[in-house]
């Protein structure tokens, strides 16, 4: 579709006369569409192809294998395991007349059977860490792929099919469909407009253009798949869908020269970098020689491109995201001080004991011996670097993320980016729609005023005047979008269904409760006889439709808010069926008795007027819009009731409660506004809070130059509980100055809830964003991350709650695992200094870190959320994420397990009455001794998970408990594991069978750490200040020149990387990576993520430049239609907004792929010069 305007109307003309001629080609209706014959659409799918976009072929399970193995410290181990393996079976056969020294050239019997089993069993846990490495990522995409498809099911359009409007999955339109568009709709398809009202689209993810183009059948047909309707309504005849559509046509261009555009783009960078080279050796060679040679030039483009990166604004992490990695950074410097100076004393205390204390001359027959000694110093200092780094952090945040979002779904939540989840638990403050979130959006017509009686209930037909009640029938049912209708109750008692705007809906209702029938007039005048529809928007603030007549005059029938319409209103319909003038007087009456009184009863107001032209005086010049709508007649002002949903209350007050602020921003009228926060709980009597309208918040954060400050922001939001008569411009403008606010110490955490297109701005400022999922525009949808299915407040209290449970989850899983790494790394540290051996071997360590990390993330990673989460506040961004009675648990466990493994260690064979497996020569067999040590160890770990499920100092450990099933399951299958590896595979884990006595004294030491807890949660907080020095080194930054070096020598290969950080890393680029995969502007950088057309993000990715005025946000017409900014009056605004130059900038990615039409033969076209 490669013609636009004027040539595409020609073409058109040519090849099929008009619009109607391409639909009988297409064998399809313009009014009733396709008759939805199943043969038929499945023809059209074969032969005009379906709507999706054939997704990328998924990793297969090696390649994740192979991934797995890319990690360093895995290649390191391997390597030393292998060297260990082999060499094992290496030994002179004289060795006993050589003097190798004390312990080298000693050997037990046996030891040749035994002496290959550690490096094997090296080899076969680090295959099963692989293993396990990729079985997850496996598992995380196929997680992700189902919670991407989900999002994708959600994307449903409105089409005519046998002349009914139906809701069809956007992946089921085919050729020849006649869909509806409106305002927010992102189009899923290509298409010939058919008819239109004051359509306007935005064309910018295709065109790099952020002016909306407006569409019209005389001018510009042409509607492309990817752009979204920012204004009106209209109908269009779908041409191509799928991979032929402009947005699958670029994204199969991506796709296929990916590989191409790579290469090419390395090539190019080769060849500057060696034109550059050349440069600098010619420059080098003239100063050898003492010519002149100016001023070198500085790197050129590699250095600019540096710096530029440099420059580059860095997306803020989320709470959990920023605090983990720097507690990831601070680990990894530890664990590789430690495993480094292991390595250190080992090798010099060998070299020492070896060629000074016992005097042995080097020879070369005993290199070997050596080797495998050495070999030895350095799988242990591997082995205490793998145990000091958190290997199942990245795993515990995955599952419980995962199990967190899962859970989520089924409470409304349908969470598009993984990290919101946690970030609302960390919330602290809620910026609320009030319509069909606070409220039921289940509108009804309860009070109206016409005639001048004020009536608190419907009245009867009979009590209204003829003339009046024709104008109401005729007016709601030509001035409602046609898109929206009251549905027949299936069965008796059941109300009737409300399809389309809430507020239109109930308009209609109220015709039918006066026993007239809306769809008599529509019947007589369709959508395609209207001579003009002025849709609502934040401007207009009301919706209006021009009919032609009899006699070839024109009325204009107009509706929105009285404070709007009355001041156009220049008469007003009397009992007796005349109109008389309006005074201003009269008005302000109507206001306050009328408006104000219904208002005050938490009832939206809107008034119904009309205007009549005389064909006398020629057809009015319908785009001089001003001059139009004026001068009107009032007919009528009702009053719509919403409900308040009966469970609002009593979230709010848990909100509250938990430290959280919940603010009304609403469109609608500020004493309903106010009456509704008062029925909910937002305000309450006596209260001194701010209550103020958009105008006046406007007016109070200005300068005198009309510039926003902060300080003025700051002077109101801390008191400010209800914006009403507020636009989406002042809806950004509020939560982002509540984000940049310091007033209160610490920076605030915004959630927020928008269902409009201007909605997005304010959705990607805030730290979460919700949007609607039924009244929610496409828009809205995908600047969210997340989706409320249901509208309903409630389900944002139950995010806060999953969202503190999955930050729990990992406190509590850290609390284990830093217990067991501080233990194992000095275990292994210390013995390795006394013994020159650690207690626990390489193999066991990587039992500990590996299994047992994996299964306590599972275990303590799927504790269900309580209410008790609800009942203290939000942790905030500068809490630690340790915290001090966390660290109070992690080394008052960590030093009783130290004192028994010590004991166990250097007195335990004397207590037991066993040998001592101190000193043991190279590849000795294992000795009970030390498998006590191990299995004492283990079995604390177990015991002590039970202690780690308590962050906050309860006592009952075990509350609960039996409810988490899979808790229950790891503990048991952990229980059998070990009993297992200990009694049957003991050769593999360098362990022998215990008796029973020594298995209970195992068991009795590992229970006392259930004892040992309760002792320790006895000690006061208050007692250990002490301990916020060692917090606060865990939550350090990482500055900018360090974190940039890091880069530096990462690319370099220059730094030891070890697991841990790789790995915590890498989940955090998971995070981003699956919420790019969602969001707009991933499909095209990155189309192999998209596995629809659906998901072709060209919803704008909206960057806020508040410094620079450029387009203004809402310009002339943008906005909603008009029922949605009467039923959501909130978001869209009915209240004046801030001036044009200082709304907030909506900007978008433009396609860096050229023209899309060099592969249009490759494509089924229906038009010339038309890609399909």
């Amino acid at each position: 579709m490669e013609l636009r305007g004027l040539e595409a109307i020609t073409k058109i003309k040519e090849c099929y006369g008009d619009v109607n001629g391409l639909c009988t080609r297409l064998k399809t209706a313009p009014i009733k569409g396709l008759d939805g014959d199943p043969d038929d659409i499945e023809r059209r799918k074969l032969e005009f192809g379906e709507n999706i976009i054939p997704p990328k072929k998924p990793k297969s399970f090696l390649m994740l294998v192979w991934e797995a193995l890319q990690d360093v410290t895995l290649v390191i181990l391997l390597v030393a395991a292998a060297i260990s393996f082999s060499l094992s079976f290496y030994y002179p056969q004289d060795t006993e007349n050589l003097n190798c020294g004390l312990g080298a050239s000693k050997r037990e019997d046996g030891e040749e059977e035994a002496g290959w089993i550690e490096g094997a069993a090296i080899l076969l846990s680090v295959f099963c860490v692989v293993l396990v490495a990729a079985f997850n990522d496996w598992s995380k995409e196929k997680q992700f792929n189902s919670l991407k498809n989900r999002i994708e099911q959600e994307h449903k359009f409105n089409v005519v099919r046998k002349g009914e409007v139906i809701q069809l999955n956007v992946s089921e339109l085919v050729v020849g469909d006649i869909a509806l568009i409106k305002y927010g709709d992102l189009l899923p398809a290509d298409g010939v407009l058919i008819q239109s009202n004051d359509l306007k689209v935005d064309e910018s993810s295709l065109t790099g253009e952020s002016d909306h183009v407006k569409k019209d059948i005389h001018k510009d047909p042409m509607l492309l798949s990817g752009t979204h309707v920012m204004e009106g309504s209209g109908r269009m005849v779908v041409t191509a869908v799928g991979v032929n559509s402009q947005t699958g046509i670029i994204l199969m261009l991506i796709g296929t020269g990916e590989g191409e555009v790579v290469d090419e783009t390395s090539k190019k960078e080769d060849e500057q970098k060696n034109k550059t080279k050349d440069k600098k050796e010619e420059a080098e060679d003239r100063r050898k020689k003492g010519e002149d040679v100016g001023e070198m030039p500085a790197l050129n483009e590699e250095e600019e491109a540096a710096n530029d990166k440099k420059k580059a604004p860095v997306k803020e992490k989320s709470v959990l995201q920023e605090k983990l990695t720097k507690l990831a950074w601070q680990i990894g410097k530890a664990g590789l001080f430690m495993s480094t100076l292991t390595v250190i004393i080992l090798i010099t205390r060998f070299l020492i004991d070896i060629f000074w204390v016992q005097g042995v001359v080097l020879i070369p027959e005993c290199v070997p011996i050596y080797v495998q000694f050495l070999v030895k110093f350095f799988i242990i200092g591997v082995t205490v670097l793998v145990v000091a780094v958190p290997e199942g952090l990245p795993l515990a945040v995955t599952i419980s993320l995962a199990y967190s979002v899962k859970k989520m779904m089924k409470d409304n939540n349908l969470v598009r980016h993984l990290d919101a989840c946690e970030t609302m638990g960390n919330a602290t403050a809620i910026c609320s729609d009030k319509t069909g979130t606070l409220t039921m959006n289940r509108m009804t017509v309860v009070q109206a005023y016409f005639a001048g009686h004020h009536y608190n209930k419907v009245p009867s037909p009979d009590l209204i005047p003829a003339k009046i009640l024709d104008l109401l029938i005729l007016g709601i049912g030509v001035n409602c979008g046609y898109t929206s209708k009251i549905m027949v109750p299936e069965k008796d008692g059941e109300l009737p269904g409300q399809i389309g705007n809430k507020t239109e809906c109930a308009l209609l209702g109220f015709t039918l409760d006066l026993q007239q029938d809306y769809r008599t007039v529509r019947n007589r005048i369709p959508e395609e006889k209207l001579v003009k529809v002025y849709t609502f928007n934040s401007v207009r603030k009301s919706m209006s439709t021009v009919l032609k007549t009899e006699g070839c005059n024109y009325v204009l029938f107009s509706k929105g808010a009285p404070e709007i319409l009355l001041n156009k209103c220049c008469k007003i319909i009397t009992g007796g069926g005349k109109t008389k003038t309006l005074r201003p007087k009269d008005r302000d009456a109507l206001m306050k008795k009328v408006v104000e009184t219904m208002a005050s009863e938490g009832l939206r107001t809107i008034c119904l007027a009309f205007r009549e032209f005389s064909a006398r005086d020629g057809e009015p010049d319908w785009d001089k819009e001003a001059h139009i709508i004026t001068d009107l007649t009032c007919i009528a002002v009702v009053g719509i009731e919403d409900p308040l949903r009966p469970e609002v209350p009593n979230a709010i007050r848990m909100c509250q409660r938990a430290g959280i602020t919940v603010r009304m921003v609403t469109g609608d009228n500020i004493n309903t506004a106010r009456a509704i926060a008062i029925k909910c709980g937002i305000l309450q009597p006596g209260d001194d809070f701010l209550c103020i309208e958009g105008k006046e918040f406007n007016q109070r954060i200005r300068n005198k130059l009309g510039k926003i400050e902060q300080q003025r922001i700051d002077e109101i939001w801390p008191k400010l509980r209800v914006l009403a008569r507020s636009s989406p411009s002042d809806k950004h403008t509020l939560v982002k100055g509540i984000i940049d606010s310091t007033v209160l110490g610490e920076r605030q955490v915004v959630a927020v809830t928008g269902d409009g297109t201007n909605d997005g701005p304010a959705l990607k400022k805030a730290d979460v964003g919700f949007a609607m999922g039924i009244a929610g525009t496409d828009v809205a949808k995908e600047a969210s991350d997340i989706i409320l299915t249901d509208d309903n407040f409630s389900s944002i209290v139950k995010a806060v709650m999953w969202g503190r449970n999955v930050y729990d989850s990992i406190s509590k899983f850290l609390q284990f695992q830093l217990t067991v790494n501080v233990v194992a790394v000095t275990v292994a540290f210390t013995g390795a200094c006394i013994t020159q051996d650690s207690p626990l071997k390489a193999v066991q360590m990587l039992w500990v870190n590996l299994i047992m990390d994996t299964f306590a993330s599972l275990a303590l990673a799927t504790e269900p959320p309580t209410d008790a989460l609800l009942l203290r506040n939000p942790y905030g961004r500068n809490k630690p994420l340790i915290s001090r009675t966390m660290m109070k648990n992690i080394l008052g466990h960590a030093i009783y397990q130290l004192i028994i493994v010590f004991t166990l260690l250097f007195v335990g064979e004397k207590m037991l009455h066993i040998d001592s497996g101190r000193n043991a020569p190279l590849h000795a067999q294992p000795s009970a001794h030390y498998t006590i040590v191990f299995n004492t160890f283990v079995l604390m770990q177990i015991f002590n998970e039970f202690n780690a499920r308590k962050i906050h100092g309860e006592r009952n450990v075990f509350e609960s408990v039996f409810k988490n099933r899979i808790f229950c399951s790891i503990i048991l299958g952990t229980i059998v594991a070990q009993l297992t590896i200990v009694q049957c595979v003991g050769n593999l884990f360098s362990c022998v069978g215990l008796d029973l006595e020594q298995w209970l004294w195992c068991i009795f030491l590992g229970f006392g750490s259930l004892l040992w807890g309760q002792l320790v949660s006895s000690v006061p907080d208050s007692w250990l200040k002490f301990l916020d020095k060692m917090i606060e080194c865990t939550q350090q930054e990482v500055t900018e020149d360090e974190t940039d070096h890091k880069e530096m020598e990462l690319r370099e290969n220059k730094v030891y990387r070890w697991r841990g950080i790789h790995r915590i890393e890498a989940q955090i680029r998971v995070m981003k990576a699956f919420r790019d995969g969602l969001t707009v502007t991933r499909s095209l950088d990155s189309p192999e993520s998209s596995s629809s057309i659906h998901n072709f993000s060209t919803t704008q990715d909206f960057q806020m430049e508040d410094s620079v005025p450029q387009i203004p946000l809402m310009v002339e017409g943008e906005g909603e239609d008009e029922g949605k900014g009467e039923d959501k009056g909130e978001d869209k605004g009915e209240g004046e907004g801030p001036p044009p130059t200082d709304r907030s900038i909506i900007s978008t990615p433009r396609p860096t792929n050229g023209s899309p039409s060099s592969n249009q033969e490759n494509h089924p076209s229906l038009l010339p010069g038309y890609v399909m």
